[in-house]
């Protein structure tokens, strides 16, 4: 087993769950800040540690353009080439497939990308994404899947589900065939998890999942969200997912990272978030607090000596005042933006170890439900 449940909430599907890798253990519910380079935006990795953060998130079509797979593969992987000694996942650059300056165009055999760094053309079968996430040496694989919008319609969103089951039942296979010529012990073993297509089509979501969860993945990730659909329709979604989703499986709700729709997914029985949100939403001065958001930019906190958060205690809150932080940002000065996404960061990674303490406690539900009237303010 990769995946075991410890605990579980009595009142809510919430639980504490472990997942092994072949760098180690990690305990679920956990965010993954988003290092699509190597590196989070404004953070270093001794910032992610400090922070305490467990595990992040690359993104393995990016790092095959740069700074590509030789050097990659010289210092051993992603994770000895970053400096990072937690677990690393990487997505297998599907999400690209939203942006016109990086997607062609995609058929059942492969997808056409154009490198945004010199525009040439990159054709990405399933079985080749699997072969440079292997070689990239994240501990969880992402299956390359197709990606639809919120606004397309239904039709369009069905030949997307059509296309990510074809290409997961492929790179299921080859992922597993690379590791077994290779002789890779269970324990050294990548994962992989499968994402979920769907749109908001219910009937879309379970013709998916259920293909999916037949191929075996180790986790299945449910994508396509962050894109415009209401936090109703996505809970609903969940909801369904998780009905069909086997109990001892990880599931990772992608794009998702602000605090109420973390704890709500949380309720649902989601294990692993990740999101670009928080660190942009801090450059832009909108920050996470114990009292909900604060806009940093605002004409009130221009002479305020307050920290961002008074009942934070990361080393922006100890140190620095929302004065000088506005300050630095309206400046656009790199270290405030530095210092911004730090408190983000730990906020978020510290929710998350609240939230798990509450489970424990059986007091899920209620400290659930005083956070988002919180941030519902």
């Amino acid at each position: 087993m990769t995946f075991t449940i410890k605990h579980k909430d009595k009142k809510t599907k919430a639980r504490i769950g472990e997942l092994e890798t072949k760098s180690g253990k990690v305990e679920t519910p956990f965010f993954m800040p988003v290092t699509t380079n190597g590196t989070a935006k404004f953070l270093t990795t001794r910032d992610l540690k400090e922070i305490q953060v467990p595990t992040v998130i690359s993104n393995a079509l990016i790092l095959s353009l740069r700074p590509g797979l030789k050097i990659l593969k010289k210092f051993g992987g992603i994770k000895k080439f970053m400096a990072w000694n937690g677990i690393n996942f990487t997505d297998s650059g599907g999400f690209q497939m939203y942006s016109d300056f990086i997607y062609k165009n995609s058929n059942d055999k492969e997808v056409e990308f154009k490198s945004p760094f010199d525009g040439k053309k990159i054709f990405m079968t399933p079985e080749e994404n699997m072969r440079v996430q292997l070689e990239i040496n994240s501990d969880v694989a992402m299956c390359l899947d197709t990606m639809p919008m919120y606004t397309h319609s239904k039709e369009d969103i069905k030949e997307a589900v059509r296309k990510t089951k074809i290409w997961a039942e492929r790179c299921k296979k080859e992922h597993d065939k690379i590791q077994r010529k290779n002789k890779i012990s269970k324990e050294k073993r990548q994962l992989l998890f499968g994402i979920i297509q769907g749109g908001v089509f219910s009937d879309l979501r379970k013709d998916c999942a259920e293909k999916l969860v037949s191929l075996n993945f180790d986790g299945y990730s449910i994508g396509g969200f962050g894109l415009g659909e209401t936090f109703e329709e996505e809970m609903k979604i969940v909801e369904q997912q998780k009905k069909i989703i086997p109990e001892n499986k990880p599931v990772y709700l992608m794009g998702i990272g602000s605090p109420c729709e973390i704890l709500e997914a949380i309720s649902h029985g989601v294990d692993i978030f990740d999101s670009r949100l928080p660190t942009k939403n801090a450059r832009h001065g909108l920050l996470y607090t114990s009292k909900g958001e604060l806009k940093l930019t605002l004409k009130e906190n221009e002479f305020s000596r307050k920290p961002i958060d008074e009942h934070c205690n990361c080393f922006v809150c100890k140190n620095y005042s929302r004065a000088y932080l506005r300050h630095l940002l309206q400046r656009d000065e790199g270290a405030g933006k530095t210092l911004v996404s730090y408190h983000n960061i730990f906020y978020l990674t510290k929710l998350i170890e609240k939230a798990k303490e509450e489970i424990k406690k059986g007091k899920f539900q209620e400290f659930k439900k005083e956070m988002q009237k919180i941030y519902r303010k």
